[in-house]
């Protein structure tokens, strides 16, 4: 028999051995001798209160064995003389499409323009010690895309896409911790997800898939209105009547070179706005009710918040407790940041976005001569704003977050992760009204929501402007396009995800999807 069920455990129960099983005895009122083992389904932590509790989901086993094996079982196959489905991009979206492919018995062709994870490193060194932005190679692009040197935070609203489990699971399987099938708000971490990623990558070649880095595709020939083959940055052309783009929300030249051949394309809406850094200590005590350091069961503490401006949302993203910022740019004159964190959590600091919502079809007016690229101009123009008010370099402009909402430029910054440096910069005079404005009232209402976060020790960054994609690549209910026969758009870069599962997810659909009639 199987019986699952819910249990809440103090803090200082958790200290004590077979708490679980002590808790599970007496709730199903059996003997210990009869649960054969416990299987822990979920696991959170509720410290809305100052009495902190762990939520279990456990699966008790009685008088029946664990299972020794996960119920998912991924069934590659050898493809090498399969059909092909090409597949431009090897991010989340892209890697599990090929995956996908190979079980479904056709050959993936992944064209990347970045390099692998271990020369992609010395790129990511470059930028954030030498300022130099490598176009190809950086924190967006590469193997693994955006996704690898991040937080890896697996968290999704996107239930009803895909199945979220299997998704975990093929993670476990090419090498992450169990751990996430369990936690309510899983994630792997920076210092983890690269050997992840080239374990996904040696399963692909390993059953006849293909992965070409530093393989930048510059167009498509289309015919009567069907994909026929993808031309190459070195001059070559290969055939393809498939072709899956993951290329994500940063491959700005795929935007310009469907637009450039009338492929139709639409403005979407997205946000922008700073990364908010504080000391993780400050974060934990608000969090946790505590004074000083944290209880050593206790991960760093994370959080969400939101605040309605006006008709706009002020809200949180990407948070990264015990995490560093660094610098996203995708291009040399521009400054972007994003947030990760190692698997541990360790670091001194804690990181959010704090963006607000652009509407593309009532705030851009002063950008409606570029169409439907009218938000991708606006991201690069606060981008280069960035790149100019923090000295020309990767050095990002910054502001204390009490200064920042009192409207004064900071005279000194607090210590900060993020390496290539901050230089004082009047945020709340340089950024556009829409968001600075609506920033400083969103500070200010999160002050009142989380006694302490409203802090002079705390830094905001400038700019995190790659939250989604401000474009949509539309597609047709059999995720084709709907101008373009044999093209799918997919994973961030078409407007259909917003983080590594949905990507992912997205990507298997595709693959699903593209393979209809060949």
């Amino acid at each position: 028999m199987i019986k699952e069920i819910q249990l809440r455990v103090t803090l200082e129960e958790e200290t004590q051995d077979a708490i679980v099983l002590q808790k599970v005895v007496k709730q199903l009122r059996i003997d210990k001798d009869e649960v054969s083992g416990i299987k822990v389904l979920r696991k959170s932590i509720d410290a809305r209160k100052p009495l902190i509790i762990f939520n279990y989901k456990v699966a008790v086993y009685i008088n029946e064995a664990l299972p020794e094996a996960s119920e998912y079982v991924f069934e590659y196959k050898d493809v090498s003389n399969a059909k092909e489905i090409h597949i431009v991009g090897f991010g989340p979206a892209g890697m599990y499409a090929a995956l996908r492919c190979i079980e479904l018995g056709f050959k993936p062709i992944v064209l990347e323009r970045g390099k692998n994870v271990q020369d992609r490193r010395r790129d990511l060194r470059a930028i954030n010690q030498e300022h130099f932005v490598n176009e190809d190679s950086n924190y967006c692009f590469g193997e693994g895309g955006a996704g690898t040197y991040s937080d890896g935070k697996l968290y999704t609203r996107s239930l009803k896409r895909g199945d979220v489990r299997r998704i975990f699971e093929n993670l476990v399987y090419h090498g992450a911790t169990d751990q996430i099938l369990v936690d309510a708000h899983p994630h792997i971490g920076t210092n983890k997800l690269p050997k992840i990623v080239q374990n996904i990558r040696e399963t692909i070649l390993k059953f006849g898939g293909e992965v070409h880095f530093e393989t930048r595709v510059t167009d498509f020939v289309i015919k009567e209105n069907k994909i026929q083959a993808i031309q190459l940055l070195d001059g070559r052309e290969m055939i393809a009547n498939r072709v899956i783009l993951a290329t994500g929300h940063s491959a700005r030249d795929i935007y310009k070179l469907l637009h450039k051949h009338e492929i139709a394309l639409k403005a979407k809406s997205f946000a922008m706005g700073v990364r908010v850094e504080h000391p993780q200590e400050i974060i934990d005590n608000i969090q946790y009710h505590c004074t000083g350091e944290r209880n050593e069961l206790l991960p760093a503490a994370a959080y969400s918040l939101v605040h309605q401006v006006g008709d706009r949302g002020v809200y949180s993203f990407c948070m990264c407790p015990g995490g560093f910022i660094v610098p996203a740019a995708t291009a040399n004159g521009e400054v972007v940041v994003n947030g990760m964190s190692p698997s541990r959590r360790n670091n001194q600091f804690a990181n959010s976005g704090i963006v607000v919502e652009i509407n593309v079809d009532k705030d851009l007016y002063k950008y409606e001569k570029y169409g439907v690229l009218k938000g991708l101009e606006f991201q690069k123009d606060l981008e280069k704003l960035a790149f100019t008010a923090g000295g020309r370099s990767q050095v990002a402009p910054a502001q204390r977050l009490t200064d920042f909402v009192e409207g004064k430029l900071s005279t000194d910054l607090n210590s900060t992760s993020y390496q290539p440096g901050l230089k004082s910069a009047p945020l709340h005079s340089l950024l556009p009204k829409p968001i600075g404005g609506r920033l400083r009232k969103g500070f200010a209402a999160f002050g009142q929501k989380m006694n302490g976060y409203y802090t002079d020790q705390a830094n905001i960054i400038g700019v995190e402007s790659r939250t989604s994609s401000p474009v949509n690549i539309p597609r047709k209910e059999n995720l084709e396009h709907p101008e373009v026969e044999g093209l799918f758009p997919c994973g961030e870069g078409g407007g259909y995800a917003g983080g590594i599962v949905s990507a992912a997810m997205d990507g298997e659909r595709c693959a699903e999807a593209a393979i209809v009639g060949l």
